[in-house]
């Protein structure tokens, strides 16, 4: 269930990352390195919003050196990791972007994430969230995190600009 009205307006997209882009497991290797597993649809649908001139950002509260080669493969430029303070960062973002927060949508997974709740334009959750966030979300995905979730939010918001037929063209030529 997406509130298509208000994603039409939606400027810049910022994510959680892990239960949102991944499914929230973490690994470690032997080696102590963490391992995160990346769903390569969410990364189209973020590449063809950006296309579309929707920014798009990273506000975590882990550190990830899995993500930052993520971002560089995506082009995702506002990245903020080991973030203690959401609100904080999530209003330098805006500063930074200069989009207001009500043109903005904030997608997370767990309580955390709740910080923005009350400054973001649009807040949305995926399908297995806990019930503190289904329950206030804006918008829930029916995939959940690190299965589609972002993906299915960038189509939604395409959708509502109405560029969606465009870019399915896009790829048939």
């Amino acid at each position: 269930m997406m509130p298509t009205d208000k994603m039409a307006d939606i400027q810049l997209l910022l994510l959680d990352v892990d239960g949102v882009l991944t499914d929230g497991s973490v690994i470690y290797a032997d080696t102590g390195a963490e391992i995160k597993t990346f769903n390569v649809r969410d990364g189209l649908g973020l590449r063809l919003l950006m296309k579309a001139g929707v920014q798009v950002g990273i506000i975590t509260g882990r550190q990830s050196r899995a993500l930052d080669m993520r971002c560089r493969d995506l082009g995702i430029d506002l990245v903020f990791q080991g973030v203690k303070d959401k609100l904080r960062v999530f209003n330098t973002i805006l500063a930074k972007t200069k989009i207001s927060a009500g043109l903005t949508a904030f997608m997370g997974d767990d309580l955390p994430d709740l910080s923005v709740y009350n400054a973001v334009g649009l807040f949305l959750t995926v399908s297995d969230a806990p019930f503190d966030l289904l329950s206030r979300a804006h918008g829930i995905t029916t995939a959940g995190g690190g299965h589609g979730a972002v993906r299915e939010v960038c189509e939604e918001i395409l959708k509502a600009k109405g560029l969606w037929e465009k870019t399915v063209q896009g790829f048939l030529t």
